[in-house]
């Protein structure tokens, strides 16, 4: 069995703190006065969002009177394993949040991405996700920041190539697969792309169809991550139009998104996904998803 990842351990150790500081009867509150923080900085080390050292967990751990030595020791190499986080390179560039999101995805032994807007980062090639981020920015070109942003999202994608590559499941809505960003030239490009994942052993991507009307899934896109370790409770984000949400790994709320994933999936269209792809690279060069060109054509009589 592999070494629990830094993701895993951080959890694990927020877990232990959380249940420590309640077996104590002290608020977060009291806890932060006591060590001389901001309360904010409690709640960042309590969701997981930021590590904690070696020398603030020891007297931490005084407070929660935990002196038990084997108990002492195994914690302080949770906080030390949990600080070697993936893509921790890039945190100028990013919010801890997102920091946290990228480390749970490379940790999860399953991943359930709908979005129903754009592709998932994942999926993008390197021409629709700038194309993205040059709508989110303030002109034609990326700035330094966006250019490592774009960076990162494309070094995520490495793990398609890893032989523990976690099982991936995307469902998109059918409007995600006509949106032309970046134009049609990238667009064929992308839908090329997705014929060629359609084919990977531990990808699935499906379509929910226009046919299906109003769905589930129009409350907006989200992200579930299921993990091997039965320590590991699954995790649920929300996506915002930047970055996804704080995470809430709380039972009644990821299996209500996993049965509404589900529910998406039932609704989706089946077949061959390469075939489709293909056939809409078709329809894109028989001018048959312009809709412009609709509108220009003369009205019947």
């Amino acid at each position: 069995m592999s070494a629990p990842s830094a993701a895993e351990q951080r959890l694990k150790l927020r877990t232990e703190l959380r249940k420590a500081r309640t077996r104590a009867g002290l608020s977060q509150r009291q806890v932060a006065k006591m060590m001389e923080w901001s309360p904010s900085k409690l709640l960042r080390i309590e969701s997981g969002e930021v590590s904690i050292s070696v020398n603030d967990l020891r007297p931490l751990l005084a407070i929660y009177e935990i002196s038990d030595r084997r108990k002492i020791d195994a914690l302080l190499d949770l906080a030390r394993g949990s600080r070697k986080m993936p893509f921790s390179e890039y945190r100028d560039v990013f919010r801890s949040e997102f920091l946290q999101f990228l480390a749970l995805e490379a940790s999860a032994s399953i991943a359930r991405y709908f979005n129903s807007l754009q592709l998932p980062r994942l999926l993008q090639t390197e021409e629709y996700a700038r194309a993205i981020a040059t709508a989110y920015g303030s002109g034609p070109t990326l700035s330094d920041i966006d250019e490592r942003r774009l960076e990162a999202q494309i070094s995520r994608q490495d793990m398609l190539q890893a032989e523990d590559c976690p099982e991936l499941f995307f469902i998109l809505d059918e409007s995600v697969l006509h949106r032309q960003i970046g134009g049609p030239g990238v667009m064929r490009a992308q839908l090329q792309r997705l014929a060629e994942l359609s084919k990977h052993p531990k990808v699935t991507i499906k379509v929910v169809p226009y046919t299906v009307g109003a769905h589930p899934g129009i409350q907006g896109p989200f992200t579930l991550f299921e993990f091997a370790s039965e320590e590991m409770p699954d995790s649920l984000y929300l996506e915002t139009p930047r970055n996804p949400s704080s995470p809430s790994d709380k039972p009644e709320e990821t299996r209500r998104f996993l049965e509404l994933f589900w529910q998406l999936e039932d609704l989706s269209v089946s077949g061959d996904m390469e075939l489709l792809m293909h056939r809409l690279i078709q329809r894109m060069d028989e001018g048959h998803d312009d809709l412009a060109a609709l509108l220009e054509e003369p009205s019947p009589e």
